[in-house]
């Protein structure tokens, strides 16, 4: 006989390291080691609204301000506060934290699907171009350049400028279709000094990793990118 199995709401589930650190869930990003450390991504599917959980052991990043290392999940966690108070659609924060165990690191991430988005590739290589037509295209472009330009404009680069940390959301609204735009994996994200620098890095990433947009659609997205750029 099948069971039903109730999601829990997420105000539910009063987390604490140990909690988060024991749930387990399906892979969706196997472990990757990196030097001393490794960091791979869960979907926990037990609640209301699927997570992911970003788990890590011993991945650390140095700076002058942290030359013995800092685990890196709580660096995405400064970036998405920081570039989500620019008005940047990006994955919700449930917990974050990290505790040193035997000497070693260990850190969560653990953030709310984006439910009803796809990936900029899965965009590219499935069939929305051809079920939204010319004009959601044109507006996604349009909504993906004010999108950069809102995180550039603050001095903030993504340092993964990649179309699948891009996704993609359309939505009829009073019969009309509106384009959203979210970023994810912003691990590797850092303020610049510079508007220039962000700017130069992303862009420059994000069309040599984007074959599947012709040189028409990269102009009419780069036209639209300078244009927010340049707004007052």
């Amino acid at each position: 006989m099948n069971e039903s199995i109730a999601l829990r709401p997420l105000d539910s589930f009063v987390g604490t390291f140990q909690c988060w650190w024991n749930r387990q869930g399906e892979w969706v990003e196997e472990p990757n080691v990196r030097r001393a450390g490794e960091s791979g991504v869960q979907r926990l599917s037990a609640f209301s609204v699927p997570l992911y959980s970003k788990r890590q052991t011993g991945h650390l990043y140095h700076s002058l301000r942290y030359p013995f290392g800092r685990p890196t999940v709580l660096r995405e966690q400064d970036a998405l506060v920081a570039i989500g108070r620019l008005g940047v659609r990006l994955p919700k924060i449930v917990f974050c934290s990290a505790r040193k165990t035997a000497g070693k690191w260990q850190a969560l991430l653990v953030t709310e699907s984006l439910e009803g988005f796809v990936s900029l590739d899965a965009w590219y290589q499935g069939d929305a171009r051809q079920r939204w037509g010319d004009a959601v295209h044109r507006q996604m472009l349009e909504q993906l350049a004010l999108t950069l330009s809102r995180l550039h404009r603050g001095r903030w680069e993504h340092g993964c400028c990649y179309p699948k940390h891009i996704f993609v959301k359309v939505e009829e609204c009073n019969g009309q279709p509106q384009v959203e735009i979210a970023l994810i994996d912003l691990e590797k994200s850092r303020r610049r000094l510079r508007v220039a620098t962000a700017s130069r890095r992303d862009v420059g990433q994000l069309r040599r990793h984007s074959p599947a947009m012709s040189p028409a659609e990269w102009a009419f997205f780069k036209a639209a990118y300078d244009q927010a750029m340049a707004a007052d």
